[in-house]
C-alpha cells in the first residue's frame, strides 16, 4: 500500500528494522520480529509496541524508504502486509521510478518528484471510498489494520477506529476499537496476548454510557448476556454518539427493514461514513427537541442572542435551520426556545453594523437576532425559503378540503356531550375560568400558535393543568401536529374516503375493539363517538400499514377524540405513533420495552429501598407496561388521566418516567411490606383508584369513565395535580436523562421460538441458543451488504416477529455446509437443494429456525431408523430432480427455476394480499384448513412410496459420497454393494414368483445376477467409488433400464439394519458443540461467501 511520503530521521531507531534491499534512492525494510528468525522476545515486546502506538507495522511488516545520498532523512512512501505485496511495489519503482531519477542535478528535485507521483498513486486508489474521510491517509492504514485482523468480507465498510482500553475481566487490554457498518470490533496485543473482539450491532441488547470506581467514564456493551467494557476513550460522547447510530441504524434496518430512501447518509450501508452519521444524529436531536416532522433535516447552525420582549433582554442561544422552520433555544439555563415555520415568515431585515437580523411573522410579532456572525448567509437562507406553500408534500382541492366536513366530524365530543355551561358558577366553573385567564395572559406575553415562546412559566401552567377548552389547541401545538396538518390540507379526507370499505385484519381488531374504548363514557355509547373511532384508527391503518392497528391504541385515540376535533386527533395519533413513542405500538412494541429498561435503572437509582426488597425488578417492567402503552389512561380515572396526557405532549415520555417514580415513591412502604406480586399488584390498583381531580369540570356520568372497579371504601384521596407537581418537583429534581441508556434491544423473540423449539428437539437449551444466533446472523448476512436484498425488499410487516428470521435456498446452503454432521464430498449443493426442498413444508422457498432445527436434529440426534427414513425421503419427487447424463448442467438449471419460483411465490403473494384487503376473508375457512393441518396424523414408514431404479442408484451414491473420508470408508462401501446385491436379489426372486417365467427372462435375470455379483467385486476398492457414482451403480443404471424394478423403505432398512458397520456410522455420536464452533468461527469468513 502506498504511503503520503512521512520523513524519518532515523531509519533503524532502536533497530526495529532490518534492511532487505537497498539501492542508491530506495530501501526496503522488514520489521524485527516478523517472518524469517521472528518470534521470541523480541517478536513480543515489538508487536506490544506496534499495538499500543498504532503502527501499521503490526499487520504490514514490510516498507520501503526513499532517500537521497547526500541526506540523512528518510520517507516512508510504501508498507506491505507480505514480502509478495512489498516486492511488487519495489519492482513497480524500478521499472517506471528509478531511470528517471538519473535526469535530475539536485537532491530537492529528485524528493519532490518522488513525492509527486506517491501523492498521486494515492489519489488515484482513493478516488471512490475515501474522498468523504477527514483524514484519507490515516484512514487507508487503519483500514488495511482493519481488514488483516478480523479477516470481514471486502464488503464491509469501515466508519471510523479509536484507541480505547478494554476491560477483559479485572484487566484493562489497551487496544485499538474499529466500529463498521455491521460490526463492533476491538483488537490488542500485548507481549504475546492477543485480544480479538467481533460483535454484530444487531446482537447488541444494550449500549449504555456508565461510571463506578475503577472507570470513571466507560461505555459498556451487553451482548448475548456478555458485559463488554470500554474505557479511556479520548472522546467518548464522540464515539457513544456514532456507536448509538450504528446500533440504531442496524436495527431499524434489520429488523425493522428500513430502507431509508430519504437519508442519502444512510440509504447505502456501503457508503456510510462518519460525517454522515453526525449529521444524522444531529437532524435526529433537533426533529425531538423542536417535536418536527421526520422530514426535517439540520441544514444550518448559527449561535446568535435573541430578545426575548417578556423578559427585556438577550438571552443566548442557537438558531437552527431545517428545510421547513426556522428554530431557536436558548443556552443560558432560562429553557426558552420557539418554533418558526418559514411558511409564516413574511419578511426579514439586517443591520450590518450590529450583526442583527429581523424576522417578520406573518400577523405576529418579530424577532430581533443579534451578533450573528455569518447573519448575510442566514439572511439569504431565509429568503428563500420563506413563503414556502403550505402543502410541500401533499396538495388538495380546495373543494376536497371544503367537503371534508360531510365525511368527518368537525367538533371535539367533549364539547357535543358536555358542552360548557357559561352561567354556571360553581366553584369548579370559577377555577376553570380563572385557568382560562391565566393562559390568556400567557397568550399575550409569549404569543399564541406556532410562534409561541416555550418557556418555564409554560411548563408551570401545564403541571397546575390545562383548562378543557384549550386543551385540544394545545395538545395540536406541543406535539407538533399542528405543522402536520398544516402542510397536509385535505390528506385526511382522502385517507377516509380510500379506506372506507377495505377489509384487512386491522380492520377486523379495530371493529372488535370499538365498543371497548372508554364504554362508560357517554360519547362512546353513541354512533358518533363510535364512527369518529373507527374513521381515525381505519384511516392510520391504512396511512401507516407497518403499524396498522395495534390494541392501545383505541384507548388513545378515545381521549384524543374528547378534546381535539376529528382530523386534529388524527394528526395527534401520527405524532404519538411515529414520533414521541416510536416503535411502541407494534408486534415487537420494542419501543416500550426500552423505555421500561430506562424506568428500571431509574428505580435502582432513585429508589433503593425499593431495590433492596424487591430484588426481581421485572415485576415493576410487566406491571409499568400499560402506563407507557396508555399514558395511564387504562389506570387512572379519566378526569386524572387527562392531566397526565397534557405532560406528555409538552415533555413526552419523561413526563411519564417521573410520574411513575412518583406513583412507587408514594407506595414505597405499602409495596415494601407486601409478601407476593398479587399483593403489590392489589396495593397500586388501589392507589389508582383512590386518585381524583379536584378541579374537574366534568359531571359525574363522566368522571370515573375508564376505570371500571372503582374502590369506594377507600379511606384516602390523592389529587393528581398534587401528584404531577410532587414527580416534577422531587423526581424532576434528580439527575434524569435519557441519553444514560440509549439502546435497550432484547431478543424475547428469541426466547419465546427457542422454547417452543426445544419442546420438539433433542439439543440443549445452551445449543439452540447457539444455532438460533447462527441462523439469524445467517438470515442478516443476507442483509449486511445489499441495498435491494430480498429480505428487505419482500419483508411482511404482518408476519409475527418470531416468522421474520427465514433462509432462502442460497444462505441455507451455507449454513447447513457449515453444521451437517457428514462430509457430503461434492455433491454438497445438490444434496443441500434436495434437503431445503424437504424441510421447506410450506413450500414457499424460505426456511424458518423450527423447521431448520428439526432437520440438524434428525440428523444429529435421532434413531438409525429416522435418519435413513430422512435420506431415503430426499431421493423421492419432488424433493430431487434428476438427469444422470448431464448432472451438473441438471443441478444448476434445477437451482435457477427454484430461485425463480421463488419469485413468482412473492409476487403471487402481493397480488392475493391486495385482493383480499378490498372484500370479506372467509376466516372462518382458513381456521379450519389450519386446523386440518394440525390434526394431520404422523407419518409412518409404511406411508412411504416404493423409490424407483434412478432414485435408488442416486440413493447408493448418497451413501458412498456420506462415507468418503470415513476412517472406515472400505468396509462401509463393501456394506453398501452387498445391500445393493441383496435387494437386487430380492427383487428379482419376488418378480419371479409374481409373473410366469419365460426364456427372455430368464436371460434377462441371468444378465442381472452376473452385473450383481461383478458390482460387488468392483465397490471392493476405493478407487472404484469416484465423486460423482460408483462403477457398479453406473452400470446398474445402463443394463437395468428395461427392467423396471423398485423397493420400498421397509426393504432398504431391514437390508441396512443387517450391516453393522453401517449401523454403527449412523449411530456414531456427533460432538454437537465443536461443530457449533467451527461453524460460528467460519461463518463470517469470506470464503464462505463465494
Amino acid at each position: 500500500m502506498w504511503l503520503k511520503p512521512e520523513e524519518i530521521l532515523l531509519k533503524n531507531a532502536f533497530k526495529l528494522w532490518v534492511t532487505e534491499k537497498d539501492n542508491e534512492y530506495f530501501v526496503l525494510q522488514r520489521r524485527r520480529g516478523y517472518g524469517e528468525g521472528g518470534g521470541g522476545l523480541t517478536g513480543l515486546l515489538v508487536g506490544t509496541l506496534d499495538t499500543v502506538l498504532d503502527s501499521t507495522s503490526k499487520v504490514a511488516p514490510f516498507r520501503i524508504l526513499h532517500h537521497t545520498p547526500d541526506s540523512q532523512v528518510y520517507w516512508s512512501i510504501a508498507c506491505g502486509v507480505t514480502k509478495e505485496e512489498i516486492y511488487q511495489h519495489w519492482d513497480w519503482l524500478q521499472q517506471n521510478i528509478m531511470r528517471t531519477l538519473s535526469v535530475f542535478d539536485s537532491s530537492e528535485d529528485i524528493t519532490s518528484f518522488v513525492q509527486g507521483k506517491i501523492r498521486g498513486l494515492i489519489a488515484e486508489e482513493g478516488k471512490s471510498s475515501l474522498v468523504l474521510e477527514d483524514d484519507p491517509e490515516k484512514f487507508r492504514e487503519a483500514l488495511l489494520r482493519f481488514e488483516k485482523w478480523f479477516e470481514l468480507p471486502p464488503e464491509e465498510k469501515l466508519v471510523t477506529y479509536y484507541s480505547c482500553s478494554y476491560w477483559k475481566g479485572k484487566v484493562p487490554c489497551q487496544g485499538w476499537l474499529y466500529l463498521s457498518t455491521n460490526f463492533l470490533c476491538f483488537y490488542s496485543y500485548l507481549l504475546g496476548a492477543e485480544v480479538k473482539l467481533v460483535i454484530s450491532w444487531d446482537e447488541i441488547w444494550r449500549l449504555e454510557k456508565t461510571s463506578n470506581v475503577l472507570l470513571t467514564e466507560s461505555i459498556h456493551v451487553l451482548a448475548h448476556g456478555e458485559d463488554h467494557y470500554f474505557s479511556m476513550l479520548l472522546h467518548l460522547n464522540e464515539t457513544f454518539v456514532i456507536m448509538e447510530q450504528l446500533a440504531n441504524y442496524s436495527i431499524k434496518r434489520l429488523f425493522d427493514k428500513e430502507a431509508f430512501q430519504r437519508e442519502p447518509a444512510l440509504c447505502d450501508p456501503l457508503q456510510i461514513t462518519k460525517r454522515g452519521l453526525e449529521a444524522h444524529a444531529k437532524s435526529e436531536q433537533f426533529r425531538t427537541f423542536f417535536r418536527l416532522p421526520k422530514e426535517e433535516n439540520l441544514l444550518e447552525v448559527h449561535e446568535s442572542f435573541l430578545w426575548v420582549p417578556f423578559s427585556h433582554f438577550n438571552t443566548l442561544g442557537k438558531i437552527c435551520l431545517s428545510e421547513n422552520y426556522l428554530c431557536f433555544a436558548s443556552q443560558d439555563g432560562s429553557q426558552c426556545h420557539v418554533i418558526i415555520p418559514m411558511r409564516e415568515v413574511n419578511t426579514d431585515r439586517w443591520n450590518s453594523s450590529t450583526r442583527a437580523l429581523t424576522v417578520c411573522v406573518r400577523g405576529k410579532r418579530a424577532l430581533r437576532f443579534s451578533e450573528v456572525r455569518d447573519y448575510q448567509r442566514l439572511s439569504n437562507t431565509i429568503r428563500s425559503r420563506c413563503g414556502i406553500s403550505a402543502s410541500p408534500l401533499h396538495s388538495a382541492s380546495l373543494e376536497a378540503i371544503r367537503d371534508s366536513s360531510k365525511a368527518v366530524s368537525t367538533e371535539a365530543l367533549m364539547t357535543v356531550f358536555h358542552p360548557q355551561d357559561v352561567e354556571n358558577l360553581d366553584p369548579k366553573m370559577l377555577k376553570e375560568k380563572m385557568k382560562e385567564q391565566s393562559w390568556n395572559i400567557h397568550f399575550s406575553e409569549y404569543g399564541r400558535g406556532t410562534s409561541m415562546f416555550f418557556t418555564r412559566k409554560t411548563r408551570d401552567l401545564i403541571v397546575r393543568g390545562v383548562p378543557e377548552a384549550l386543551r385540544g389547541e394545545l395538545w395540536m401545538l406541543f406535539s407538533g401536529a399542528v405543522n402536520d396538518m398544516a402542510t397536509h390540507p385535505g390528506y385526511y379526507t382522502e385517507l377516509v374516503e380510500q379506506s372506507l370499505g377495505t377489509s384487512t385484519l386491522a380492520t377486523d381488531e379495530i371493529e372488535r375493539d370499538l365498543h371497548r374504548s372508554l364504554p362508560e363514557h357517554p360519547a362512546f355509547q353513541s354512533d358518533t363517538g363510535i364512527s369518529a373511532l373507527r374513521r381515525v384508527l381505519t384511516a392510520y391503518a391504512y396511512r401507516n400499514p407497518k403499524i396498522g392497528y395495534c390494541q392501545a391504541m383505541n384507548i388513545l385515540t378515545s381521549v384524543l377524540l374528547l378534546y381535539a376535533k376529528e382530523e386534529e386527533a388524527f394528526w395527534l395519533l401520527v405524532a404519538v405513533c411515529e414520533r414521541m413513542l416510536p416503535d411502541y405500538f407494534n408486534r415487537r412494541i420494542i419501543g416500550a420495552l426500552v423505555d421500561q429498561a430506562v424506568f428500571e435503572d431509574l428505580i435502582r437509582e432513585n429508589l433503593p429501598q425499593l431495590v433492596e426488597h424487591m430484588t426481581d425488578l421485572s415485576f415493576f417492567s410487566s406491571v409499568s407496561l400499560s402506563w407507557f402503552l396508555t399514558l395511564f389512561i387504562s389506570v387512572l380515572p379519566i378526569e386524572s388521566a387527562v392531566n397526565v396526557v397534557d405532560c406528555f405532549f409538552y415533555d413526552g415520555i419523561k413526563a411519564i418516567l417521573q410520574l411513575g417514580l412518583a406513583v412507587l415513591d408514594y407506595n414505597m412502604e405499602a409495596l415494601i411490606s407486601c409478601h407476593d406480586d398479587a399483593e403489590a399488584v392489589t396495593i397500586l390498583n388501589k392507589f389508582f383508584d383512590s386518585v381524583t381531580n379536584k378541579d374537574s369540570p366534568l359531571p359525574p356520568t363522566v368522571q370515573q369513565a375508564s376505570v371500571g372497579n372503582n374502590d369506594k371504601t377507600s379511606h384516602f384521596n390523592v389529587d393528581i395535580s398534587e401528584l404531577i407537581r410532587e414527580a416534577y418537583e422531587v423526581q424532576g429534581s434528580r439527575e434524569f436523562t435519557e441519553e444514560k441508556q440509549t439502546l435497550c434491544h432484547t431478543d424475547a423473540g428469541g426466547y419465546n421460538q427457542i422454547r417452543v423449539v426445544s419442546q420438539e428437539v433433542r439439543f440443549s437449551a445452551s445449543q439452540l441458543d447457539e444455532l438460533y444466533n447462527l441462523f439469524k446472523r445467517q438470515h442478516f448476512l443476507s442483509c449486511y451488504w445489499t441495498i435491494n436484498s430480498p429480505a428487505l425488499l419482500h419483508h411482511d410487516p404482518s408476519l409475527a416477529y418470531l416468522e421474520q428470521y427465514q433462509l432462502g435456498f442460497q444462505q441455507f446452503s451455507i449454513l447447513f455446509f457449515l453444521l451437517e454432521p457428514w462430509a457430503f464430498c461434492t455433491t454438497k449443493s445438490t444434496l443441500s437443494l434436495w434437503v431445503f426442498r424437504l424441510i421447506d413444508e410450506n413450500q414457499d422457498g424460505l426456511v424458518n429456525f423450527k423447521e431448520f432445527c428439526c432437520a440438524l436434529d434428525t440428523l444429529y440426534s435421532n434413531s438409525f431408523t429416522n435418519k435413513l427414513k430422512f435420506l431415503f425421503k430426499l431421493h423421492l419427487p419432488p424433493e430431487m430432480t434428476w438427469n444422470s447424463g448431464n448432472q451438473g448442467t441438471e443441478v444448476n438449471k434445477d437451482i435457477f427455476l427454484y430461485s425463480r419460483s421463488q419469485e413468482f411465490f412473492a409476487i403471487w403473494s402481493r397480488f392475493y394480499l391486495t385482493f383480499i384487503g378490498r372484500g370479506k376473508v372467509d376466516l372462518q375457512a382458513y381456521l379450519k384448513q389450519w386446523q386440518n393441518e394440525i390434526l394431520k396424523k404422523e407419518e409412518t414408514i409404511k406411508d412411504l412410496p416404493r423409490i424407483n431404479q434412478t432414485q435408488f442408484i442416486q440413493f447408493s451414491k448418497t451413501l458412498y459420497n456420506i462415507f468418503h473420508g470415513d476412517p472406515e470408508e472400505e468396509s462401509l462401501y463393501r456394506a453398501v454393494a452387498h445391500v445393493t446385491s441383496l435387494l437386487l436379489r430380492m427383487e428379482e426372486v419376488g418378480r419371479r414368483l409374481q409373473e410366469p417365467s419365460s426364456p427372455a427372462e430368464t436371460s434377462k435375470s441371468a444378465h442381472v445376477s452376473g452385473e450383481e455379483s461383478s458390482a460387488e467385486d468392483a465397490s471392493t476398492t476405493p478407487e472404484s467409488s469416484d465423486t460423482s457414482s460408483p462403477h457398479n451403480s453406473q452400470d446398474a443404471a445402463s443394463d437395468l433400464t428395461e427392467v423396471e424394478w423398485s423397493f420400498s423403505f421397509e426393504q432398504v432398512l431391514a437390508s441396512l439394519l443387517n450391516e453393522p458397520a453401517i449401523v454403527g456410522f449412523f449411530e456414531r455420536p456427533v460432538d454437537i458443540q465443536t461443530k457449533l464452533a467451527q461453524a460460528k468461527a467460519a461463518q463470517l469468513k469470506p470464503k464462505t461467501h463465494k
